[in-house]
Parts: C-alpha cells; structure tokens; sequence
C-alpha cells in the first residue's frame, strides 16, 4: 500500500480505540480490553445493560477520563495491582487523546451528556452556548453570533435571555446540544440523549439528532432510536464488547440480547420485521 493510501485511511477513521482498560478507585472494573474503530461520518450505537460500562466508554473519547492498563504482579489475585498511563489507548482522526492534545480533541469531540443540569452552569441560555466559543478563542461578537445560529438551530430562537435552569428538560438538552454545537466539533458522542423526554420531545430531539453531518456515537437504551439513526451497533456488557456490527443483525438477533439483558425492539418482533421485509429494509441474518 502507498504511503498516500495509508495517510488517506487514516484520516478516514474518525475514532480509534486500542485495548482500553479502566477501573474507578473502588477497584471497580468498568472497561477492559475494548477495542474498535469508527470511520468519518458513522452513526453507531453503543448499547448494553446498566453498569455495562457505556458512559465510561464516551467519557474517553475527548479525554475527560483517562485510559489506564491494569496488570497483576502474578497469578496471585490479591497481588496488588500495576496501571501504565503513559501509552494512549484513544486516537481521533490520528490525534492520540493525551493530556497534551485535550484542547484539540475536545474540540473535535463534542460531548452530550445524559443529565443537562451537569453541563449547564451560566446565568443565561445565550451565555451557556457561547462558553465554548468563547474559550475557543472567538470574540465575543463572533461567540454570540455563534450561539443564536446554534440556538436557532435546535429550535431555541428567543430563548436567549432565558435561565436554563428554569427551562423543561427537553428545552435543556436542546440548549446543551447548542452548546455542543457551538464549538463546531467533528465528532459528537450522546450519552442517552432521549431519557426522561416526553414523546414529542423525544421525536424531536431524535429529529435534530438526525440532521446532524458529523461523526455521531450514541450511547443509549433507546433501541427504537438505534433503529432510526445507527447504521452500526457495538454491544458491551461488563466492560467488554460482545457484538459489532450492522444495526438490524444484532437488534434482531433474539439470543444474543436476551444474553445482554437486552430486549428485541418492538418494531423488530415478528410484525415490526415483516413489516421491514415488506419494505425491502430487512438486513443480513447473523451467522450461525
């Protein structure tokens, strides 16, 4: 292979992860040995039951934790135990997520996280969205700017004076997602981006989402939205990845997410899939 060739593939791949480990201070391990890679302009869902390590997984991809190696002195359990920090596990679009490269990567991976209230923190909702511009070196003409195009873009257009926190949570996640947007990143991950919405504000949200034209990693227990935006699935469970592949194999796939304390979407149970045939979108069978 040309050296072009090699140098075009790589900046192709939005994100690389390596053999990523983690634990919390408890001891609790919560990512181990994950390893995948998400080409530019993917749409692809990380799902899994509770604790299966999701959220941790999204908090890597702009380096707000870091990744770690964990090894045992011997075969002895109660040995104590090693980390090595120092070789980056993460890289976005071939930059590796070291604490040296964050103010980059942060930029290129906006984070949306599950709860807004953890991601709002100024007085107004045009103040919140034009934070990251702002520390992004923008002035403060070019920040405001920013922030009514975002806000107009999320549906907020005269919300600008408004306190976030007096707002309905659906109205918060938009005003997030503006944030977000704001700093024009490459790649946005969504930590469950439609819990605790009311069906319009689902709908949407899911709608905004959709319209999105960057890399999209979304971690979610919202099947029905996989469905809708996710051409690819990564299922993890206990920190591990059990399946990747095409969205309707592994959502259709019985056993397999029975296994995960998962569930078939409704709209993929015997009348939801014929209905999909019906419609010429059903999609490969998992091999046996």
């Amino acid at each position: 292979m040309s050296e072009a060739s090699t140098q075009t593939d790589e900046h192709a791949i939005a994100i690389d992860v390596r053999d990523l480990m983690f634990h919390y201070p408890d001891g609790r391990v919560a990512l181990c040995g994950v390893s995948f890679r998400i080409a530019q302009g993917e749409s692809v869902a990380i799902i899994g039951p509770n604790g299966a390590g999701k959220s941790t997984l999204l908090l890597h991809l702009n380096g707000i934790l870091p990744g770690r190696r964990r090894y045992l002195h011997t075969h002895d359990e109660t040995a104590p135990l090693h980390e090595h920090d120092e070789n980056p596990r993460v890289w976005v679009f071939g930059l590796p997520v070291t604490e040296a490269n964050l103010p980059r990567v942060r930029q290129t991976v906006g984070l949306l996280f599950q709860d807004p209230d953890d991601q709002l923190f100024c007085p107004t909702v045009l103040e919140d969205v034009a934070f990251g511009p702002r520390n992004l070196g923008l002035t403060d003409e070019e920040a405001i700017q920013v922030a009514r195009e975002c806000l107009e873009a999320v549906g907020l257009r005269g919300y600008e004076a408004r306190i976030p926190h007096h707002l309905s949570f659906g109205e918060r996640k938009r005003v997030c997602l503006a944030g977000v947007l704001a700093c024009r990143p490459q790649i946005i991950a969504l930590d469950e981006p439609t819990s605790n919405l009311d069906p319009r504000a689902r709908r949407q949200f899911i709608a905004l989402i959709e319209k999105l034209d960057c890399t999209k990693v979304i971690a979610t227990h919202d099947l029905e939205l996989v469905l809708e935006i996710c051409s690819r699935v990564i299922l993890l469970d206990q920190g591990r990845i059990y399946a990747d592949g095409p969205t309707l194999e592994i959502l259709s796939n019985e056993h397999l997410m029975e296994e995960h304390g998962l569930e078939v979407p409704l709209s993929l149970r015997p009348r939801g899939l014929s209905d999909q045939v019906d419609d010429g979108r059903a999609g490969a069978r998992v091999a046996s």
